[in-house]
């Protein structure tokens, strides 16, 4: 261990790009290689098994966790751990952390090591470890641990979260796509052949040939590639309502059955690569819809996975159990150590600590916390050893209520429906209607033959079908999701595009989110410089968020060694000449000095007088900007948050927010939003932490950062990266040319649909035709689509 600890203290040769951990890539002070001494066990243990490639192979993203080892949970792995028939052992885990393909080597290789494991491998898709192994359930043990040591974090996986991860419906439409663009390809190519040799003389004989083929290709692909359609017009049907799919099965399925009869009598003209050209885009269309509206769907799942944790239970006899969240009945005991976070709601029986609450309550600053003390699960214990009396557990939590007010805000969110679809509801009877009145047309009162009608009948159906419909929104979604991706901004809800371009209010949570997740050392020029390094050097060994701030601010700064941390006071590190003391005002301060206005720490020293160290919020670097758009476009702009008057005070008047209020809870702030649209207002909330995600479920649309609690950012239908909050105004701006991009594809094809129709009834387009007029309006509403992709940058 002592060599492990020297190469975490000990300067590296200095460099201008020496700025970042060898093994996890945080920021470490210059002349540092490693930011703590589980990154130094955690390279050196890599190099030791030969395995030192990984570090020029990675790519570290910024916005994931990083592979940084950390003391986390204890898990019973034993009430996840599967038994085979044959006596072997399985265990799925999700992995925190995993950043690459480089990554998944090097679990998989550091496992392949492992004796006793049959098997060891990473899905970087759904990021799933499987591990099988024969023995005693036991060994799970051994084998999460060395992960564990690399950096990762390893949860059990609970099988009730795999049921979205395991997309079906993509897969099915991907197989889908593939066998209509083969079936299409091979089926064209015959009908170009065939349409050449009318000029050419070709025979009948091998013109039936060639439809022949086409029907043994095209049959079987439009009974699989028009399955989706099928059964969604079934349903539809069924249900004794219509929609899109119903006009798109009828059409082809026609045309199919005109084709194959032509085929039978040897007729001059089949139209089977209009059926399977017609699948092929429309599956294109269908495709891009499911990625828009599931693309976030593994990464909710890993987070509802990685926010569980299970609890240590004190025992009648002393001894300590972990056991689920869930099992825990009120009046058992739990014990809480340093680092770890509260498991259930209670009252502290033992001990005392400052909390971290922040997820919780909204409040920036830690809590004390002493025998008496209600506490909330979610909590940061950033103290000494706490035990809790559990008083509600499961259900009846806090988080639980959050759960309950979150799922409800969002099933009343889920009634939006898309603007394509509402447009579909009239589209599609009067599509029919038209249909049927030009067969009837055509046979009754043209005197046309049946067939030859129904041939009518089926190019208005085929050049009215709803392709380029379909694309409008889809198009649009997949277009303007990428170029926010590649901004910085995730959107994960296949409306949000729409329901952003319609607001007219903005609900702004004030800690971590209009300000930084940190404190800022507030600057004294008084100050000695070396006090503050002093201190810092003290701070280096806590979890504390002032004694962060306090090494940020400082730079850097070696570790004191032999530093006690005093629970509820401070730091205190014994010299020859006396302690000295970081901490509180009581702990290490002067109580004759007047109090600060916001948070402080105290340097104590002997022979010197006490320093004092006072920290403010600070705004993000655009904040003030940010809100200034938003006054300038219109919107009203709002804050809410749990901290305290004082605060929230003066975090409104430096931006310019004239309606803001503090000290709400999680309760009252779905009130808010819920009042606000009661009054037909459509509400952005942007909110991080625990307590926001209920009120950013409620709301119209919702912007969480990437910093947010897990269920934050789970709830939220935008996730942002970065520091500034500049990401709002790029969001607004490409959700409304995002609206009016889709509302072009819709009058577009619309229009489209009014001039070809009185042309495909009057017996002017063949089916043929009339199906690449279709494709021409899809490819057209396609291309426009692209103009959201050129405008709708973070600009």
């Amino acid at each position: 261990m002592s060599a492990t600890v020297a190469a975490v203290d000990s300067p590296a040769p200095a460099t201008t790009a020496d700025a970042a951990c060898v093994h996890c890539g945080q920021a470490v002070p210059s002349g540092r290689r490693f930011c703590c001494p589980g990154c130094a066990a955690a390279f050196e243990t890599i190099q030791g098994l030969g395995l030192g490639r990984y570090y020029q192979q990675r790519v570290l993203d910024p916005a994931g966790r990083a592979p940084r080892p950390e003391a986390g949970e204890r898990w019973d792995l034993a009430r996840h751990i599967v038994t085979e028939p044959d006596g072997g052992h399985t265990l799925t885990l999700a992995v925190d952390g995993l950043q690459c393909g480089a990554c998944v080597w090097l679990i998989e290789s550091v496992l392949a090591r492992q004796p006793g494991l049959r098997q060891g491998r990473v899905n970087m898709t759904t990021r799933r470890l499987r591990l099988a192994w024969q023995g005693a359930p036991e060994q799970a043990e051994r084998f999460v641990a060395a992960v564990e040591k690399l950096g990762y974090r390893l949860v059990p996986f609970n099988m009730a979260y795999l049921a979205a991860a395991d997309d079906r419906t993509g897969r099915m439409l991907i197989r889908a796509l593939g066998v209509a663009a083969f079936a299409s390809l091979n089926v064209m190519t015959n009908s170009l052949a065939v349409w050449s040799g009318f000029d050419e003389g070709m025979g009948p004989a091998t013109r039936s040939l060639l439809y022949w083929v086409s029907a043994l290709i095209a049959m079987p692909a439009v009974l699989y590639a028009g399955m989706p359609f099928f059964r969604s017009a079934f349903a539809a049907l069924r249900a004794g309502r219509t929609n899109m799919d119903v006009p798109i099965s009828l059409g082809v399925l026609l045309v199919t059955a005109l084709s194959l009869s032509e085929t039978l009598r040897g007729g001059l003209h089949t139209y089977f690569d209009s059926a399977v050209s017609l699948l092929f885009f429309l599956l294109i269309g269908r495709v891009l819809d499911h990625r828009a509206r599931g693309q976030a769907r593994a990464t909710a799942e890993q987070l509802l996975a990685l926010r569980a944790t299970d609890v240590a239970v004190l025992a009648g006899d002393g001894s300590i159990v972990r056991r689920a969240q869930e099992s825990i009945a009120p009046g058992e005991r739990v014990l809480v150590g340093m680092g770890e976070r509260i498991g259930v709601d209670g009252v502290i029986a033992e001990g005392s600590a400052p909390l971290d609450a922040s997820l919780v309550t909204g409040e920036s600053l830690p809590v004390a916390a002493s025998p008496g003390t209600a506490v909330f699960a979610g909590t940061l214990n950033l103290g000494g050893r706490l035990v809790v009396r559990a008083t509600a557990t499961g259900q009846a939590t806090l988080l639980a209520e959050c759960v309950r007010l979150i799922e409800a805000a969002e099933a009343r969110r889920g009634r939006f429906v898309v603007l394509a679809d509402r447009v579909a509801r009239l589209y599609t009877p009067v599509v029919h209607l038209c249909a049927a009145a030009t067969f009837l047309g055509w046979w009754l009162l043209g005197g046309m033959a049946a067939a030859e009608a129904l041939l009518i009948a089926c190019a208005v159906l085929i050049i009215t079908c709803p392709c380029a419909l379909a694309l409008a929104v889809p198009a649009v979604q997949v277009i303007a999701t990428g170029t926010l991706f590649r901004a910085g901004m995730l959107l994960k809800s296949a409306t949000a595009l729409e329901r952003l371009a319609r607001v007219d209010t903005v609900v702004f949570d004030k800690t971590g989110t209009l300000t930084e997740p940190v404190l800022a050392l507030t600057e004294d020029p008084t100050r000695d410089p070396a006090a503050l390094r002093e201190a810092a050097s003290l701070a280096a060994v806590s979890r504390h968020p002032l004694a962060r701030s306090l090494l940020a601010a400082a730079g850097s700064v070696p570790a004191a060694a032999a530093v006690e941390e005093i629970p509820g006071e401070g730091l205190r590190a014994s010299t020859p000449d006396g302690d000295i003391r970081l901490g509180s005002r009581s702990f290490a301060g002067d109580p004759a000095a007047p109090p600060g206005d916001g948070p402080e720490l105290w340097l104590a020293r002997p022979g010197q007088a006490p320093v004092a160290f006072r920290f403010h919020e600070q705004l993000r670097p655009d904040a003030a900007e940010t809100i200034a758009w938003l006054h300038r476009a219109g919107l009203t702009v709002r804050l809410a948050s749990g901290d305290r008057a004082g605060a929230v005070a003066r975090v409104a008047e430096a931006l310019g927010i004239a309606q803001w209020r503090a000290e709400v809870t999680p309760v009252d702030k779905v009130a808010l939003v819920e009042a606000l649209r009661a009054e037909g207002r459509h509400v952005l909330m942007v909110g991080d932490g625990l307590n926001d995600g209920p009120s950013l479920a409620a709301a119209s649309v919702s912007m969480s950062p990437s910093t947010a609690a897990d269920i934050s950012q789970t709830v939220a239908d935008v996730v942002f990266q970065g520091h500034h909050l500049a990401p709002v105004v790029t969001v607004l701006r490409t959700a409304r040319r995002a609206r009016a991009g889709m509302q072009e594809n819709l009058g577009l094809s619309l229009v489209y649909n009014v001039f070809m129709l009185p042309l495909a009834a009057t017996g002017f387009v063949t089916p043929w035709l009339a199906a690449v007029a279709m494709s021409s309006s899809s490819l057209l509403v396609m291309a426009n689509s692209f103009r959201v992709r050129v405008k709708g940058g973070a600009t």
